[in-house]
């Protein structure tokens, strides 16, 4: 399991005595070794990071490629990175933000960068904290004016183009609201579709919730369930279409993306990801219900801000009817 990949990397750092452990971090401090540091980063993370061990693998992912990219910069620019200068942290970030990439992908490149620095503190190797007093410009346009949710007429079209897995999983997306992670670690028996809801035993911040589901999904829940459900028929090789009691065959979000992409193009619809459907499913929703509270409850969401910025419009003309009498 994850968790216990993470416990083990982590042990290869904490079981160090505390000189070793600031010797081999300054070690690869000075060396810029990339992979020695992402260890070091990694390590911290699943020992005194805000999730520890339980930290999601997407979430390592990021801050392993972010320490890279960091650590790549550091060496083109002659950066020493456990002294380093006042002004290299924000000029890392404005060179980020010269390159084109937007505000809110700079935070995260910082937020992993500060990661390093922080697990260099925790080994003893630095007290530098460079990018305690950085900026990064916020971004005002709403997330769900960047990346705005997919049509009726876009799904209704790459539905006719997919496949059974593929067309189950957008309705999870598009329906349910679930995120991508979500509805790939569904379980036979996270789903009843005579009850119309499903449980998500570990969402964002590992917070379970049982989300109702639409009429459609539940129809093609129980057809999906007869295909290839527990006892259920096989591929025609004798091996089960998914693994264990999971719902998907696909063991990971990049398998979904490649199968998901297949469908779009022959739909002639350009794939933007996974959220876009989640995002129909909130902007439907809302339209339907005009409740932020419950739309946000409905995705998973902590805060309605969250929901209100990034997932969920009220089309302009909404207030045309309550105004018509004035």
């Amino acid at each position: 399991m994850a968790q216990h990949s993470l416990l083990a990397q982590s042990r290869e750092w904490t079981n160090l005595h505390d000189d070793e452990l600031r010797r081999r971090a300054v070690e690869a401090a000075a060396l810029k070794d990339h992979a020695a540091l992402v260890s070091l980063t990694t390590a911290f993370l699943a020992h005194q990071g805000g999730s520890g061990v339980l930290t999601s693998a997407r979430t390592v992912e990021a801050y392993a490629l972010g320490t890279r990219q960091f650590v790549d910069y550091a060496a083109g620019q002659a950066i020493n990175l456990l002294r380093p200068g006042r002004h290299d942290a924000q000029g890392y970030i404005n060179h980020l933000l010269a390159a084109g990439r937007k505000p809110a992908g700079v935070q995260l490149k910082v937020a992993a960068a500060s990661c390093l620095y922080r697990a260099l503190r925790w080994a003893g190797a630095t007290d530098a904290d460079p990018f305690r007093d950085t900026r990064v410009p916020k971004d005002r346009t709403p997330g769900i004016i960047k990346r705005p949710p997919y049509t009726e007429d876009e799904l209704a079209d790459v539905l006719e183009h997919a496949d059974v897995h593929v067309k189950f999983l957008l309705f999870l997306t598009a329906h349910a609201g679930l995120r991508i992670s979500e509805a790939l670690a569904l379980r036979w028996a996270d789903l009843d579709e005579q009850a119309r809801h499903l449980l998500v035993r570990s969402g964002k911040g590992r917070k379970a919730r049982v989300v109702a589901i639409s009429t459609s999904l539940a129809r093609a829940a129980r057809h999906y369930r007869g295909l290839y459900g527990p006892g259920g028929p096989e591929h025609t090789d004798g091996r089960r279409t998914t693994p264990h009691d999971h719902l998907f065959r696909y063991g990971h979000m990049m398998t979904a993306r490649y199968h998901a992409q297949k469908a779009f193009g022959a739909a002639g619809v350009p794939f933007r990801g996974f959220h876009p459907g989640r995002k129909y499913a909130g902007t439907r929703l809302l339209r339907q219900i005009k409740d932020f509270g419950r739309v946000a409850a409905h995705l998973g969401h902590e805060s309605v801000d969250t929901t209100r910025r990034g997932y969920a419009q009220l089309a302009a003309d909404d207030l045309k009817d309550d105004l018509s009498s004035w």
